[in-house]
């Protein structure tokens, strides 16, 4: 079975026609000279590091203690990303549902020029309304909005929801359709956009693992919540972040909405002067499965192969392939602090038992697994030697890394991962560790389901 890193693209054809959209999506409005002078950029346009570039990073960003750690990160990068690290940025890490669409909504309804919403689900009841009252609100005061919905996420959605959006004016476009009829590239029905993106204004942009659903109207950390369930209370992690970094959500928004042929191609006027906020170095990477191509997936696998303390992952859904289990399994026997927070149960049992079946290898090895059975577990982060760390849309699995379209945040800066290990500890506190010995003596029914589950490891 192929890995997604060695997985070859679908033609040339394809991947010339990306190429083109995201030429096209740049050609559209190219970022001022002020944004572009804003830009620190440390990568040059292959994605490389310097050993001088990265030390001078580290130094910037990190004290004595961690700088040799980050510039050791940094420097393993080089020729692996595409996406430039930009520095000069500024994030906000936001728990849960009813802090994320707080903060979202909130940008919405200051939005002056235009808001680019795109996400895999975007239901109705009480965010969706919330939602679709201050778009109909802030497109009445002039503001341009678009927004991008995958078919397949939004299935139940009824399309008199997006009919009146259209009606008030929002540009709504309509991911990959199920009904090949209605496809305008080709119908694939298996690559989705699992992206969750919001641009506002060309200046503020959030990303992460939130939808825009009613599963998302409670938290996960209530000391007397009521009992877990897949339709309240889900666990998740979402990231605002502001500053030059901003103009990469823009270009991979409007390389989303030309990929599409949505409505009219976007005027000009989306890359504002974006001024430095904050001393955050970061990346946006991410999955495109028509060029065969997961930034997060080689990204993840270096910063764990080059780990020096610590490699603490969070992952709602967790089917990996060989190469992430040997990543994995070797930080552990090397000594590094390996710990999974992965979920006790789901909204689809298969990929939570063909995560299980790797439990066993994985605890040989010295790996600590912790599931939390009190919400369900839906976040991505992932946060290595308290310096390196990610939030987006990308799960452990293969579905992330081939199938789908995803964005992910990456922070380079103790400061941040010193936050993403505060949050770490307050889902291990509210886990329950799975003990090597115990696991052993799971019953009969549980191995038959894992068992049967990795058969379709490739299709989860």
């Amino acid at each position: 079975m192929r890995t997604p890193a060695r997985r070859r693209p679908r033609g040339r054809g394809a991947a010339a026609v990306l190429s083109l959209l995201l030429a096209g999506a740049c050609a559209t409005q190219p970022p001022a000279p002020e944004t572009e002078n804003a830009l620190v950029r440390v990568t040059d346009r292959h994605g490389r590091t310097s050993a001088k570039d990265a030390d001078e990073v580290a130094r910037r960003v990190a004290g004595d203690d961690a700088a040799e750690l980050l510039a050791a990160h940094l420097r393993h990068m080089e020729g692996v990303l595409a996406a430039p690290l930009v520095f000069g940025n500024e994030a906000r890490v936001l728990i849960d549902g009813p802090e994320t669409h707080r903060a979202m909504f909130g940008a919405i309804g200051r939005a002056r020029r235009h808001i680019h919403l795109e996400t895999y689900i975007l239901e109705t009841g009480e965010p969706g309304e919330r939602l679709a009252a201050l778009l109909a609100e802030r497109r009445e005061a002039g503001v341009e909005v678009r927004v991008l919905y995958d078919s397949v996420g939004s299935i139940g959605t009824p399309p008199e929801y997006f009919d009146r959006l259209r009606a008030a004016g929002v540009e709504v476009c309509e991911f990959s359709p199920v009904n090949p009829l209605k496809a305008a590239r080709g119908w694939r029905i298996n690559n989705r956009d699992h992206r969750k993106l919001l641009v506002v204004d060309g200046a503020v942009a959030f990303t992460g693992g939130v939808n825009i659903s009613g599963v998302y109207t409670a938290g996960s950390f209530a000391s007397a919540r009521r009992a877990p369930s897949v339709d309240t209370g889900w666990r998740d992690t979402h990231v605002m972040v502001e500053g030059p970094v901003v103009a990469e959500f823009q270009r991979l928004f409007l390389a989303g909405w030309l990929r599409q042929d949505c409505a009219g191609p976007p005027g000009r006027g989306y890359f504002p002067p974006l001024r430095p906020r904050g001393d955050k170095a970061m990346r946006l990477v991410a999955a495109d499965p028509e060029a065969g191509r997961s930034e997060l997936y080689l990204a993840l696998r270096s910063a764990i192969g080059h780990a020096k303390r610590r490699v603490w992952l969070t992952y709602g859904y967790f089917v990996p392939d060989e190469e992430i289990l040997e990543t994995l399994d070797g930080a552990a026997r090397r000594g590094v602090d390996v710990r999974l927070v992965l979920p006790g149960f789901s909204d689809f049992w298969a990929p939570l038992y063909a995560g299980r079946s790797h439990y066993e290898r994985l605890l040989a090895a010295g790996v600590r697994i912790l599931e939390r059975h009190d919400a369900l577990l839906h976040a991505k982060t992932a946060v290595i030697d308290g310096v390196w760390a990610s939030i987006g849309s990308t799960n452990l699995d293969w579905r992330s890394f081939v199938h789908n379209y995803e964005a992910d945040v990456l922070v380079l800066d103790p400061g941040f991962g010193g936050e993403m290990e505060r949050l770490f500890r307050l889902d291990e506190a509210a886990a329950h560790e799975i003990l090597p010995e115990a696991w052993r003596r799971r019953g009969l029914w549980a191995r038959m389901l894992e068992w049967f589950a990795r058969r379709w490891a490739y299709l989860l």
